[in-house]
């Protein structure tokens, strides 16, 4: 099917809206210009009727009245398109025009008539002439004959011709007027729709490569300035997509490429000669160790897939924050007391969600405050169970503390402080993304704070929805 453009329905709206006006317009101006010639013809005939009056005003006698039609020929000489006839009551005829005729319905309407004048104009056809006129009593001073029948008509044949041409100039100029609007409605269209061009032009050049490219909203329409600043805002997004794609990609690559150099590297020296069974299962030892740490992270890496695409469905069970604490205490207590830091807890607070997935974001900002803390370090774990209802749990280290500029990034996947991507831990970089995957699974939030030697991460969970009576 035959899609119609914006462009052309813009112009074809124009067309049909310019069509109805226009046509109004020219009825209105054709009602009027009739309008205006009964006007003048009704002016014209009552003229001639007071001149005829006028004239019969002087027939006192008989001999007057023979001597009418001479009068009457004198009184409307130059008057070629005007018809006159007086007639008696009776139907006797003292005067009439050359050709003259009217129908006799309109001079037996008079002869029936009060006194007082019927003025209205009525129109009738002779031959090939249109006749206006009406009839109407005029008094008389002869004896017996005190009253006449006047009649007066107007040939408007004249009027017809003009009327017709101009009926055909007024459709050929709202014709071409229609065309007219129709064209400048399509050049005013297209032009109006130049942005939305570029638009597309833009949309065209967008590549996973090119994505800088924004649409100016200054120079736009302002119908066109929030689809313009919603596309402008929906190409920043995927430039950032992009780039943290581009970035992860690149961090994967890296966190992959060690183990498996390691294993490589290992196996290669252990097959590159002849070795005895202890050495060949110190080789499968190590193997091992990098095998488990590649399971981690390809573990780790389903987990964050799953949150991404809204898999992660936590369960509702209440957990008891501060037992969950104690007993993480309890697993990390050998490796804090060997890094000589003091473990802390204060507070209390309950929430409801997957226990599991919760003393893992637990666990990773543990082993992460651990990991960062140095010697003689303190971490406190502080829970608090404020009145709105919701519960923040804050886990604060000592040491050297983080850059803002860095604070930002620490959830990013695989993102180190340290440029020269050097592990300091056995981890893969994917703990804190993990612990904002589940904080935001659980409907909350999480922060990272740094100032003054102290870092401090919080995260927020929501309170407990209440339940309806009943």
């Amino acid at each position: 099917m035959w899609r119609k453009s914006i462009t052309f329905r813009l112009a074809l709206y124009f067309a049909s809206a310019s069509t109805v006006v226009l046509l109004a317009i020219g009825y209105l101006v054709g009602v009027s210009v009739q309008r205006h010639f009964l006007e003048l013809d009704r002016g014209d005939l009552h003229g001639k009727m007071e001149l005829v009056r006028h004239v019969l005003s002087k027939v006192h006698s008989q001999s007057d009245l023979v001597a009418l039609p001479d009068r009457m020929d004198d009184a409307l000489t130059g008057h070629d398109n005007l018809s006159v006839s007086i007639t008696t009551l009776d139907g006797r005829t003292l005067f009439a025009t050359a050709d003259a005729f009217f129908p006799e319905s309109l001079i037996k309407g008079a002869i029936a008539e009060t006194p007082v004048a019927n003025l209205e104009l009525v129109s009738w056809g002779h031959g090939e002439h249109g006749l206006r006129g009406f009839a109407t009593r005029a008094p008389t001073d002869v004896p017996g004959t005190p009253q006449v029948v006047v009649a007066v008509a107007l040939n408007f044949v004249a009027h017809h011709t003009f009327m017709s041409g101009f009926y055909e100039i007024l459709w050929f100029a709202i014709a071409a007027g229609i065309l007219s609007i129709g064209l400048l409605g399509w050049i005013a269209a297209r032009r109006g729709l130049a942005p939305i061009r570029d638009m597309t032009r833009v949309a065209q050049s967008v590549t996973a490569s090119r994505l800088h490219d924004r649409l100016p909203t200054e120079s736009l329409p302002s119908e066109l300035v929030d689809l313009a600043k919603a596309f402008n805002g929906m190409l920043a997004r995927l430039e950032d997509s992009f780039r943290r794609l581009s970035e992860f990609s690149s961090d994967l690559a890296h966190e992959l490429r060690t183990p498996i150099a390691s294993l490589m590297t290992q196996t290669q020296v252990a097959l590159s000669r002849t070795r005895s069974a202890e050495e060949y299962r110190e080789v499968m030892y190590s193997n091992s160790e990098e095998y488990e740490r590649l399971a981690r992270m390809i573990a780790d890496m389903l987990f964050l897939a799953k949150a991404d695409h809204g898999l992660i469905v936590p369960r509702s069970e209440p957990i008891e924050l501060a037992t969950e604490v104690r007993e993480l205490f309890e697993f990390y207590d050998a490796l804090a007391e060997d890094q000589g830091v003091k473990l802390t807890l204060d507070g209390r607070g309950d929430v409801h969600g997957d226990r599991l997935m919760i003393r893992r974001a637990l666990s990773n900002l543990l082993s992460n405050a651990i990991s960062h803390t140095p010697r003689g370090g303190a971490i406190n774990v502080h829970i608090d169970d404020g009145d709105s209802g919701a519960v923040r749990v804050s886990v604060e280290n000592t040491g050297v503390g983080i850059a803002p500029e860095h604070l930002a990034r620490l959830f990013d996947r695989f993102y180190r402080i340290d440029p020269s991507r050097q592990r300091s831990t056995d981890g893969a970089g994917l703990g804190l993304a993990i612990t904002k995957s589940i904080v935001a699974a659980h409907h909350g939030t999480v922060q990272a704070f740094s100032a003054g030697g102290v870092t401090r991460f919080d995260m927020l969970f929501p309170g407990r929805p209440e339940r309806a009576p009943g």
